[in-house]
């Protein structure tokens, strides 16, 4: 038998953090998934099923399912998304899938995880189970976003880092505001200067750290060139490196 390519989901809530900013959150009998991994979230839209990919926020185990998204002008899904209410139907992929996962990452002393925007989204299934927490001995999470009303989920990163200690490093960073706590500037140039790593109070080099990224993919593009001037180079199966990146934009 064939697998069918999509399975019905019902929308459970929406939550608005911005006017371009959502949590939408859906009860579907989905396949088991691993933190960091993503479906496709489909509606039909003049006369066909139009679909994107969207991560999970909700660790394995846990429902209903989440997905962090922002609203694409002119995007055909994005939009439609957001008028989404409780019991509104809604289709998503039947196959998680993806490769920003821990059972892809080597082990190391440190577990670097460096989003923007929606990026959080993984990071934040990754960060509710408790392969993290086994496996390394600092994880570093680095949130940037250009204002600080972007910054979604804090009461969760709270929760988390009230639970994980000292285990966890928590670093906020705004391109485009100020704010108590947080650090100014992108992602890049903060890993060149080595605030990143002050901030963190955790050292960032090729011999002890693995890091993750999920975002904008200039900061991405930009973030990986950084690292490599660290000695750092993409982790492959077949060529062990330092880092992970997703890339399903």
């Amino acid at each position: 038998m064939i697998a069918q390519p999509w399975l019905q989901g019902t929308v459970v809530a929406q939550r608005r953090w911005t006017d371009t900013l959502l949590s939408l959150q859906v009860d579907a009998a989905l396949p088991p998934f691993e933190a960091g991994q993503f479906t496709k979230l489909a509606l039909p839209i003049g006369g066909e099923l139009v679909a994107r990919p969207y991560s999970f926020v909700n660790s394995p185990g846990n429902t209903p399912h989440e997905f962090f998204y922002a609203i694409v002008p002119g995007g055909p899904l994005s939009s439609r998304l957001a008028s989404l209410a409780a019991g509104d139907a809604i289709q998503l992929g039947s196959t998680p899938a993806g490769f920003l996962v821990l059972s892809e990452v080597p082990d190391a002393e440190s577990l670097w995880l460096l989003s923007t925007g929606t990026g959080i989204g993984p990071f934040l299934s990754i960060l509710g189970g408790d392969v993290a927490w086994k496996r390394f001995r600092n994880v570093v999470l680095v949130y940037a976003a250009r204002r600080s009303e972007d910054l979604a989920y804090g009461e969760r990163l709270d929760s988390i880092q009230a639970a994980r200690g000292a285990q966890l490093r928590l670093v906020r960073m705004l391109s485009r505001d100020a704010a108590p706590g947080a650090l100014q500037g992108r992602i890049p140039q903060a890993i060149s200067s080595g605030i990143l790593e002050r901030a963190a109070g955790v050292a960032l080099d090729a011999a002890s750290s693995q890091v993750m990224l999920c975002g904008n993919p200039a900061m991405v593009v930009d973030a990986v060139a950084a690292l490599k001037l660290r000695a750092m180079k993409k982790h492959r199966r077949r060529d062990p490196g330092q880092i992970t990146v997703e890339n399903y934009w």
